[in-house]
């Protein structure tokens, strides 16, 4: 029996230092790709906004953030969404309607994204252009409103990435919330909380794994590629302007990696796949930072 426990103890950790070992050859073969564009610009590659293919000279700036800043402001906005369908589905649905709404909802998840591109396409742009064209002249003064009606831009984008990261988001936070021992809610009632009250008191037990949920959401439009270039414009600016065309990490390597014949270029291209590598190990590192010490603040935690 023993040696058939270290058997398996060895195969499982083999599993695991081969993800370990996929990460790193990831990571190593994305900096051999990349060094004569490292070797050219050096750090100055992550804070320049020039772009010039013609003339060899190439910054990253407007894609980091155009990719920080469409994930961020979907984050935003579906973030309360997602949350609020997992706990409807988890506190409040009827038996009877759960199932198809928690159906429909890991449905969403399904959906190809080059059909939430064409979706983005005929509908959202249009509802952003005649949004951004009756808005008054005195907010499309201001900085983050400013801009022609295009439709085409961050806000596009946003959207899109928003109805796309809701359903990874909810899935998880109800699962989470499934956990919330029923000792919980009977104590809350027999406190004499309300149904909201109760509600809250098992959001806050189960706070850890809802933030998981959300940053997990994080992560999957940080990386969306074909839907967000389809939608927001790509034009490589850095810009407040949620209604400016602007461009993602992801979008330029999809548009241009075909067209990259020159080395430099081609290793330019490899080296903002770097970059979008690193930044997303920086986050998930930082989320998993952050629900540990969530987790340790509290010794009843639901991851």
């Amino acid at each position: 029996m023993r040696s058939r426990d270290l058997g398996f103890r060895l195969a499982v950790g083999t599993f695991a230092l081969l993800l370990v070992l996929i990460v790193a050859a990831i990571g190593f073969e994305l900096v051999r790709q990349s060094w004569l564009s490292i070797d050219r610009f050096g750090l100055g590659f992550w804070r320049t906004s020039l772009w010039d293919p013609v003339g060899g000279q190439f910054g990253a700036l407007p894609f980091i953030w155009g990719t920080l800043y469409s994930s961020i402001a979907a984050l935003l906005l579906a973030a309360p969404v997602a949350l609020g369908i997992a706990v409807f589905l988890s506190e409040l649905s009827p038996h009877w309607l759960r199932g198809p709404l928690t159906f429909l909802t890991e449905l969403l998840a399904a959906i190809p994204s080059i059909v939430y591109g064409l979706w983005g396409i005929f509908v959202l742009v249009p509802a952003v252009r005649s949004l951004e064209a009756s808005m008054p002249e005195g907010l499309r003064q201001l900085p983050i409103f400013s801009g022609p009606p295009l439709g085409v831009g961050m806000l596009s984008a946003a959207l899109i990435l928003a109805v796309m990261v809701v359903p990874f988001t909810s899935a998880v936070a109800r699962e989470v919330l499934k956990t919330v021992p029923l000792a919980q809610r009977e104590a809350a009632y027999a406190l004499g909380a309300t149904r909201f009250e109760a509600i809250r008191a098992a959001l806050f037990y189960a706070r850890t794994g809802i933030v998981g949920a959300v940053m997990l959401g994080f992560g999957r439009a940080l990386g969306e590629t074909m839907a967000v270039t389809m939608v927001i414009g790509n034009n490589p600016q850095v810009s407040a302007s949620l209604f400016a065309p602007q461009y993602t990490m992801a979008a330029v390597i999809a548009n241009e990696f075909t067209e990259a014949t020159d080395a430099l270029y081609l290793s330019a291209l490899v080296e903002i796949g770097l970059v979008l590598f690193i930044i997303t190990l920086l986050v998930n590192g930082l989320s998993r930072g952050l629900i540990w010490m969530m987790a340790r603040r509290s010794p009843a935690r639901a991851v």
